[in-house]
C-alpha cells in the first residue's frame, strides 16, 4: 500500500469527516472507495470518447455499406417481381 499526501479543502475535509462518521467507516477507507469509484468514471469516460472516434472513423465505410445492401435488397425485389 501507497503513502499519500494531499491537500484538501475544508469544506470538502469537514463534509467528508461527518460523512465517514455517519458511515461509521475509516476516513481511508472512504478516500480509497472515492477514488476507485472515480478511476472506473473515468476509464468509461476515456473509453466513451475513443469509441466515439473510432465511430467516427468508420462511419463513412458503414454508409456506404449499408447503402450497397439496400440496393442488392432492391434488385433482388426486382427479380422476383420479374419472375411473376
Amino acid at each position: 500500500m501507497k503513502t499519500l499526501s494531499v491537500k484538501v479543502d475544508d469544506a470538502i475535509f469537514e463534509e467528508t469527516d461527518t460523512l465517514t462518521s455517519q458511515l461509521k467507516i475509516s476516513r481511508n477507507q472512504y478516500i480509497n472507495e472515492a477514488l476507485r469509484m472515480f478511476n472506473i468514471y473515468n476509464k468509461r469516460k476515456l473509453f466513451k470518447q475513443e469509441l466515439t472516434k473510432e465511430s467516427k472513423l468508420v462511419m463513412k465505410d458503414s454508409l456506404e455499406v449499408l447503402h450497397e445492401f439496400e440496393m442488392l435488397n432492391d434488385v433482388k425485389e426486382i427479380l422476383r417481381f420479374k419472375d411473376i
